[in-house]
């Protein structure tokens, strides 16, 4: 453990000056001032209720729904992985921790017969950050099979919280500021695995069918507004396959950036203010991003 970092006796891996880009499913960003790693939720407990007040800290789950700026992110950055990825198969749902996939978490349901986690198999990223953020795709989300999730808050309390208490709205909820979710219960209900794995076979061949499933992409990039979708509107507005430098608008599906060669963060995050300026101009309509944008804009800036 490194003697510059202002949290000793840390058991979890800890790396100075990380390089983030890899990790980033549109392969972009910069390095994370420090990344810690955190072996269990006792030692992710001990670093948020040690940190410095002052201190930024920045949670990263399978890096699908993100923008990692350029010039990387200050602070530490939290990566759950092992120790939160396990699956426990129940007589009515799954407890599933917060590193776990999506993906992974439905086959783990369909093996055991239980239906309505099929959606999870169309979302690219991991529990905690479906929690988070109220995921959905193909008819349902989170909050439909959702009984609790566990979480820290950002002075190390484990706290469990209820669907209800999480207020959940489209792609949303209220989670506590700061807090990290560890673990969740899903609900399912019993079912032949053979239809359950069909469901999922349609799901993943219609996914495949009107996304751009194998580019380098961050998943949906804006919210749909109320009564419209985000697609259609960037499509009226003459967005689709409008590009970048090496950053597109998908012509597949132009709800969609991609890097399609050797794009930065600075150009994926300008082409998409370009697409709301053009949707706002044309329609009047103000897109939201859905993908989160992380850190710092230049170098010396503090993380936003």
């Amino acid at each position: 453990m490194s003697d510059n970092f202002p949290v000793q006796g840390l058991r979890g891996r800890l790396t100075a000056n990380a390089p983030l880009g890899a990790r980033a499913w549109f392969r972009t960003g910069g390095p994370a001032d420090w990344l810690f790693v955190p072996e269990d939720t006792d030692d992710l407990a001990d670093l948020l209720r040690n940190r410095p007040v002052d201190m930024p800290l920045t949670v990263l789950g399978a890096c699908s729904n993100v923008i990692i700026r350029d010039s990387g992110i200050e602070g530490v950055v939290v990566r759950l992985a092992r120790g939160f990825s396990d699956i426990e198969v129940q007589t009515d749902g799954l407890v599933v921790g917060a590193a776990a996939l999506d993906v992974t978490v439905a086959e783990h349901s369909a093996a055991a017969g239980l239906a309505g986690l099929e959606f999870l198999v169309g979302i690219p990223g991991s529990i905690g950050g479906a929690v988070r953020m109220n995921a959905g795709a193909y008819g349902s989300d989170i909050n439909a099979v959702l009984d609790w999730a566990d979480i820290l808050t950002s002075d190390g309390e484990l706290r469990r919280l209820t669907c209800e208490e999480l207020g959940f709205a489209y792609r949303h909820s209220d989670l506590p500021e700061g807090a990290i979710v560890i673990r969740a219960r899903l609900r399912g209900t019993p079912d032949a695995p053979d239809a359950i794995r069909e469901r999922l076979a349609e799901i993943r061949a219609s996914r495949e069918a009107s996304q751009p499933v194998r580019a380098r992409t961050g998943g949906s990039t804006f919210r749909n507004p109320d009564g419209h979708k985000a697609w259609a509107l960037i499509d009226e507005a003459g967005c689709r396959g409008l590009t970048l430098g090496g950053a597109q608008v998908s012509e597949k599906h132009c709800n969609f950036l991609l890097n399609i060669g050797d794009a930065n963060s600075e150009q994926l995050e300008t082409l998409g203010e370009t697409v709301r300026k053009k949707v706002l101009d044309r329609s009047g309509i103000d897109l939201h991003w859905e993908i989160r944008r992380i850190g710092r804009r230049d170098v010396g800036e503090k993380t936003v």
